[in-house]
């Protein structure tokens, strides 16, 4: 009866799961166009004028898409300059072939190759939290399409401790799967308001946040595998890559919180700005996570004065 009961409990939730597949699909349809590379296809949002300079490509973080960057910031941005946000390979609306193409080099491959189909030269890269080892992997793999590379509260170094138990179980054949299709996104419903909620910490989450963010794409049982692939294996990968930061010869800006308690200034952005050369680091008291959220503003002067250093320089070598 036990095991009976246990099964038929599954078959529901995961009934129940399917169906929330699809409202929530229908809620946050995708708004830009698919482009098809290697292992993946992403979906990319391009908004702006095409014939402003120097375009900017916009890379969220983990447990998002990138709906995160669009508002406020990419709209702010968009008004004068041409805007690029992709969803990373496996979130929001992209899809990718295999789990395990999780890492930072990989994805930057994929990101690259998407950008020389858009026929996007060299753009400025901003990029939020675990996309912090996707943008230093741009800029050590794929140096010429990266004219500047902005980073917001970044992910860079190696770290103690995991990545939350529930990812590394999520991430483990069989059972992890499993509970995806079963549990998560029930459960999710009710905890995402306060997960969202804690990484603004201290700043206030706006009103609307989780909506206007499609945060509830993220309970689709295949982008929360692939979610949780992203994280375990980001410790790993930044350790990999961490010796070659002084390779990377272009401007860089970073932007962090002292108080940030989802990634530590003091094991990343600072490590960071320390070992590249032409790295400026913004390090603001009482800001939490959430830049792109908290300081729209000082994240676009920052951006738009890195363009502003460039085209001169560049115009000059050639």
């Amino acid at each position: 009866m036990i095991v009976m009961s246990a099964v038929t409990a599954l078959v529901l939730l995961a009934l129940v799961t399917q169906a929330g597949i699809v409202a929530v699909q229908r809620a946050y349809p995708p708004q830009g166009r698919m482009i098809e590379v290697d292992g993946a296809v992403l979906h990319v949002v391009d908004i702006g004028p095409r014939n402003a300079g120097l375009p900017i490509v916009m890379l969220h973080g983990a447990s998002s898409n990138l709906e995160v960057m669009r508002h406020p910031l990419g709209e702010l941005l968009a008004k004068q300059h041409r805007v690029i946000l992709i969803d990373r390979p496996g979130h929001g609306w992209s899809t990718r072939a295999r789990r395990q193409d999780s890492t930072p080099d990989i994805q930057a491959r994929m990101i690259d190759a998407a950008l020389g189909k858009l026929g996007v030269d060299r753009a400025v890269f901003v990029v939020h939290s675990w996309s912090g080892a996707l943008g230093a992997r741009l800029a050590l793999d794929h140096a010429s399409r990266v004219a500047g590379l902005v980073m917001l509260a970044p992910v860079t170094h190696p770290w103690r401790g995991g990545v939350g138990r529930y990812n590394e179980i999520i991430a483990t054949p069989v059972i992890g799967p499993l509970l995806a299709y079963t549990v998560t996104l029930p459960l999710g419903y009710f905890v995402a308001e306060s997960g969202a909620r804690n990484v603004f910490l201290p700043q206030t989450m706006p009103d609307g946040f989780v909506r206007e963010s499609a945060t509830p794409l993220l309970l689709r049982p295949r982008e929360f595998i692939a979610n949780a692939y992203d994280l375990v294996t980001l410790k790993a990968s930044v350790a990999a890559q961490v010796a070659r930061y002084d390779e990377i010869k272009l401007p860089v800006t970073i932007i962090a919180g002292e108080p940030d308690k989802t990634v530590k200034t003091d094991i990343h952005a600072r490590p960071f700005a320390a070992t590249v050369p032409n790295a400026k680091l913004i390090v603001l008291p009482d800001l939490g996570h959430m830049v792109q959220n908290a300081v729209p503003d000082l994240v676009k002067t920052a951006i738009e004065t890195m363009i502003g250093q460039i085209a001169p320089a560049q115009a000059a070598a050639d």
